[in-house]
């Protein structure tokens, strides 16, 4: 399912700033190499992280799913000067693109590549999070966010990408677990007390998840 107008898509980016060579460095070799390229964040998307993550000016942001680095170097401009961001990929290959992009990167001390499963890693990280970003597993989502919820500082915000899954989860009968997965964690994050929220019509679809 087509969720978002081609036209207007493409209006969107021309009218969204640019990225830097770096990061148009890494869409290019991911869209040339990567059999999955489609996981990607979009520039409009990119940009978007960017800028949320310069408005929170954060000390910590944690991204779960780093794939092959774009989507992490959007977030880590917008770290204070002394800050970190730590960034968690299961398949080796995606971990090793990713952290030859960050090494060339202006903030390469500043971004930490953990390779493994994110449920064993994140509680041994011993930060309060300003920024936490969602983009791995979808049946395991809602997991995600009681890990990181806890350690999310007040008025700390989590991103969490693909809460349309392609269009799926708006059929009368959902189908597929991952789409099911995501579902549930929308229901989940509506029905918590301790956030409110928004869920965004970009791409995939955004849901930005201010703690109270």
């Amino acid at each position: 399912m087509d969720l978002i107008n081609s036209l207007a898509e493409k209006y969107a980016e021309d009218f969204s700033s640019p990225h830097s060579e770096l990061l148009q460095a890494i869409v290019t070799h991911t869209l040339a190499h990567h059999p999955h390229a489609h996981m990607m964040s979009d520039n409009v998307q990119g940009k978007l992280l960017q800028i949320l993550s310069e408005i929170m000016s954060p000390r910590y942001i944690l991204e779960i799913g780093t794939f092959t680095g774009f989507s992490a170097m959007c977030l880590v401009q917008g770290l204070q000067p002394q800050g970190e961001l730590h960034t968690l990929e299961l398949r080796e290959e995606d971990a090793h693109t990713a952290q030859q992009f960050f090494r060339q990167s202006a903030y390469a001390t500043q971004l930490k590549l953990h390779l493994g499963n994110a449920k064993d890693i994140i509680p041994h990280l011993p930060y309060e999070w300003d920024v936490v970003f969602i983009d791995a597993d979808k049946v395991s989502y809602i997991e995600y966010y009681e890990l990181t919820l806890p350690r999310l500082k007040t008025g700390g915000i989590i991103i969490a990408d693909n809460v349309l899954f392609h269009g799926q989860v708006l059929a009368d009968e959902i189908s597929g677990k991952n789409a099911k997965a995501i579902h549930a964690f929308n229901h989940h994050i509506k029905n918590d007390p301790r956030v409110m929220q928004v869920l965004l019509t970009i791409r995939d679809g955004l849901m930005i998840i201010k703690k109270l």
